[in-house]
Parts: structure tokens; sequence; C-alpha cells
């Protein structure tokens, strides 16, 4: 089949040559033929030299979506080699495991496809209408590399939105096992909520950063803002820390992180607190109540570029409050899941914070989302994560 041409502008080619996936709709100069959205269209330079072909959207910002470079079928095939290197990957970082990201969009040649592993169940999540329009072909892959009891749509992602897509969560394939969903990450026991839970059911992306806590946590009082469903918190209680308070203002997400902390015999050593993080931290300084170790990980305070000065005043302050409560010396281990909120950007507004409230820092580690999460080195937009680890005094 013959794909509609998208010709770009002079000089806007330079930043797909160099390795970006995303064609904006401000840099296509004329279209030849009638692609409609989610169809695959063939890229050229302004001198016609071709680029590539991609998923197009007339509705959205990325017009277009690069899936190769190559002149090559865009067909089962084409999908299997895709997905099946990613998951060799997968396999090979995790022997042990049957829980990971299989496929992390573009960061594995797949714009717009995510696909996590739980055991006998993968979910799918889709932001491109390209792929949305080649799901069934997708699940067929699926199917023939994995063979999960389950293949679950979770398309709830404010993304979606932007490709003119519905938000649902389904049931595609398969039957689900009964809930609570249980897995091993790390040697801990979880029950996970993969149909009600944030992202995908479970942060994934924090998987080896939960297990780097244990490091430095022997023997301190360990204080975990947003703990969700106890990945840091019960890290942390196996590491070896004295106590552990853990805090969320999702009642669910509590009672999740209590039956973990029940599964792997660790309930003793941690109090779990269903309320608001920064009002926790208000009190706790009134209490005058000291934590050795603080670990600050609330979800993305921005969604966009407009809103980015609120975000970082929220980082600010939740970090304002947060220092006030850590012990000194004391350990201070916060992330930034925005992409909107830069590395350089988070980074002074948690240094700030600490000049604010009189505490010099020590920057021990600086880490960003778990390895089956690849970041793209020619898209800053894959490297969304960013963790510090300070020593404060």
């Amino acid at each position: 089949m013959k794909h509609a041409l998208v010709t770009l502008k002079p000089k806007e080619h330079h930043r797909i040559v160099g390795g970006h996936q995303w064609v904006f709709s401000n840099e296509i100069q004329r279209i030849d033929g009638e692609p409609g959205t989610g169809d695959i269209v063939t890229v050229l330079r302004n001198d016609g030299m071709p680029l590539g072909k991609g998923f197009y959207n007339p509705h959205s910002l990325i017009a277009i979506r690069l899936l190769s470079r190559k002149e090559e079928p865009i067909d089962f095939t084409f999908f299997r080699t895709r997905i099946e290197s990613a998951l060799q990957h997968r396999k090979h970082l995790f022997p042990d495991s049957k829980v990971y990201r299989v496929v992390n969009g573009e960061s594995d040649l797949l714009p717009g496809l995510i696909l996590d592993r739980y055991g006998p169940v993968v979910v799918a999540q889709i932001v491109s209408a390209g792929m949305e329009r080649l799901k069934t072909l997708l699940y067929d892959v699926i199917d023939s590399l994995i063979k999960p009891s389950a293949i679950l749509e979770k398309n709830e992602t404010h993304l979606r939105e932007l490709e003119q897509l519905p938000l649902e969560t389904k049931v595609a394939r398969g039957t689900m096992p009964n809930p609570p969903l249980q897995v091993v990450i790390n040697d801990l026991i979880y029950n996970i909520d993969i149909i009600h839970g944030q992202k995908t059911g479970w942060f994934l992306d924090q998987r080896m950063n939960h297990t780097m806590i244990q490091s430095y946590c022997k023997g301190l009082r360990v204080l975990d803002c947003y703990s969700y469903d106890g990945g840091f918190s019960l890290n942390a209680a196996a590491g070896g820390a004295k106590s552990v308070t853990a805090v969320d203002s999702s009642g669910g997400a509590i009672e999740r992180a209590k039956e973990n902390a029940r599964l792997n015999k660790l309930a003793d050593r941690i109090e779990f607190v269903c309320a608001d993080a920064e009002k926790s931290l208000n009190a706790y300084k009134e209490q005058q109540r000291y934590f050795d170790l603080v670990i600050v990980d609330p979800p993305s305070f921005t969604r966009s570029k407009k809103n980015v000065g609120p975000a970082l005043q929220a980082y600010r302050a939740i970090h304002d409050n947060a220092f006030k409560v850590l012990e000194s010396p004391g350990y201070m281990v916060t992330a930034c899941c925005s992409y909107h909120i830069s590395e350089e950007a988070f980074f002074h507004t948690v240094t700030h914070a600490a000049h604010r409230n009189n505490r010099s820092l020590q920057l021990l580690e600086r880490r960003g989302a778990s390895y089956d999460h690849p970041i793209s080195p020619y898209m800053p937009e894959t490297m969304y994560l960013k963790l510090f680890v300070f020593r404060a005094f």
C-alpha cells in the first residue's frame, strides 16, 4: 500500500536525523495524500530524501511518531521483532522475575506503547492513535511471546486525550486472576491492584530505588511521605530500619501497604498513617518529632509546561517542611517524576529549601528510573524520573 507523503519544512529534519522520533505539526510543509488518524505515512526532508515511516495524527501537536527509518513493512513480523528484542533485554536484567516493564515506548522504538508484565498479566497502556488502531495485532504478538492469562488495557492517562482517544480500563483478552494479584518484587511480596492502582498498577520505575534505600536505613527512624503501596517503606523495614512511618492520603493504598507489610512479616516495624503528607509534616514539626531519613516521592505536580512555576512552589513547600523534621545529620531521599521539571530545576529547588532551613548538603547519589525503563539519549522527553540522595547536617 502506498503511504501518504509528509514533507517537512526546510531545516526541520535535523532533530529527526539526530534520532528524535516526533515530528510536530508546525514542522510540516505539505502532505501529499489524505492520511487519516493513525495511518502510517512516509516522512521526507524538504529536498525529498526519505526519513522514515510513522503514525500520523492530524489532531495532535505530535503529528508523526516515527516507527522505522527503513523501507520495511509495518506488520506482525515488525512488531514481534521489536517486542521480542525488548522482552529478551528484560529477561536478561531480571532472570528470576516475571515482573518488569516489557516495552518503554519511544526508548524501545515503539512510540506510544507501554507494556508492563505483572506475572500472569500484561498491562498495556497505549498513548498513540496509531498503536490504538493496531492493538489487535499487538496483542497477537504479546500472546505469541508471553502467553499471559490476561491482557489488561490501562488507558486512563491524560496523554490519550491529546490524541483524542477515550479513557478506559478493560480486559482486552483472557481472564484476570482473582484479586488481589500477588507478585514478588526485589524478594518482597506485594498484593497490587492493577485495575484501580496508579500508573499501570505499581511504580515499577522505582523498583531499583526501593532496593537502594536498604543501604541507608539500618538502625534509623524513617519517614516515607507519599508511601503508596509501601515500596520504600517495606524495603526500609527489610533493610533494618529502627522504625518506619508511612504516610499516604489514599485509604486504599494504606490498606494495601498494611497487607503487604503483613505478608512480609514487617507489620510490627511500620506505622501507617492515612493523611495528607504536608499536613503530617506540619504536625511532626509541631510535635518536635524528628526522623533520621525522610523520603519525599510525590506524584507529579504538573502535566504541562505552563504549570511549572506552581509545581516548583509545591516542591519547595514540601521540602521546606521535610527538612524541618529531618535530624542533623540525616538523609533526604527525594524524587520528581515530571518530565516538565528539569533535573537542574528540581535540584535547585531542593538545595534552596535546605539553605532556607540552614542545612548543608552532601549529594550522595543521583538516580533515575529502573533499568527496565531505558532512556533514549536522543529524546529528553524519555528522561522523566529524577531521584537524589542527600546527607543533610
